[in-house]
């Protein structure tokens, strides 16, 4: 037991180290070299040099207690600074997932959509010109390379925008939404009512993956909370700005990339175990085969969301 209590606190402390600490430290150390130096001194390094120095030379720092106070304090600052960090990540994500129901949103929305409209109109006109200027044969239409790569370019554009027409004001909130429209239209299932019930019949390996995926956007929302916080920094010191900057390009590519994944996952979890859900819940036999059917999925949802 005791190897095991060793390990276990080996993790958590290298946990605590990683996500509250180190990220706060970083911020403090920042925060206090910014309110040093300020803007007209951003360089000044013998400025910092000399604030060090009379620091240092303050006699109370030469009692032990004294510094480790001064130590303990600093990891709480660094620890709360963290924590802030995590309920500001919170809060950007569910602002990035967000429904849309203000103004504001709705505006974003449309804003979205009659930019998605736009650029899958050039893409059906790049189709169409490929059609025509293609090569036929047995039925086939052969897409000159170059064609086909501008159609691509074009499909990549649409795609940044949205995988489908945009009813949310956010990139995050689409992908997610999309995956919900395509299964409602495959199996007939509610994404939102089937989803929970799925996740307790996941084979471990499946749903770590999943959740890897899921800590990734999380993380990524975090990296953008600390360029808001670094940002705001920004108005003391201005070099900040480039941290803020550097924060959010790598927050927003992370975020991307993890809900991606994580959609493309809850995809794949639905197409692989959706049938072994309907049988866990006496709707199919076990050993029936075949893809999840329509009504299937439709009284799946209607028994999950407890609507008769």
């Amino acid at each position: 037991m005791n190897p095991l209590l060793a390990t276990l606190g080996s993790k958590l402390t290298e946990r605590w180290l990683n996500l509250l600490v180190l990220p706060g430290a970083l911020f403090l150390a920042v925060t206090a070299v910014g309110t040093t130096l300020g803007h007209r001194h951003w360089h000044d390094v013998d400025r910092l040099r000399t604030a060090l120095d009379d620091l240092a030379a303050r006699p109370a720092l030469d009692r032990t207690g004294t510094a480790a106070l001064l130590v303990a304090l600093v990891l709480l600052a660094a620890a709360a600074a963290s924590l802030g960090a995590q309920f500001l990540g919170g809060a950007i994500e569910r602002y990035w997932l967000r429904f849309g129901g203000d103004p504001l949103s709705r505006a974003l929305t449309r804003w979205r959509r009659r930019r998605w409209t736009q650029r899958d109109e050039k893409v059906e006109e790049a189709l169409a010109r490929a059609v025509t200027t293609g090569d036929a044969a047995d039925g086939e239409v052969t897409v000159p390379a170059g064609d086909w790569a501008s159609i691509q370019a074009l499909t990549g554009a649409r795609d940044r925008i949205a995988v489908r027409v945009p009813a949310r004001p956010s990139w995050y909130g689409d992908r997610m939404q999309a995956v919900a429209d395509r299964v409602e239209a495959a199996y007939g299932a509610d994404l939102a009512a089937l989803w929970p019930r799925l996740w307790l019949i996941l084979p471990e390996p499946a749903g770590r993956q999943i959740q890897s995926a899921r800590d990734s956007f999380g993380a990524a929302a975090r990296l953008a909370a600390w360029a808001v916080g670094y940002a705001l920094l920004a108005c003391w010191w201005w070099p900040a700005a480039l941290a803020a900057v550097g924060c959010a390009v790598a927050a927003r590519s992370r975020a991307r990339s993890a809900l991606d994944g994580l959609a493309e996952l809850v995809e794949a979890a639905v197409d692989v175990h959706g049938r072994e859900l309907a049988a866990r819940v006496g709707l199919i036999a076990p050993d029936s085969v075949g893809l999840l059917a329509g009504d299937t999925g439709d009284r799946m949802s209607e028994i999950f969301r407890k609507a008769g």
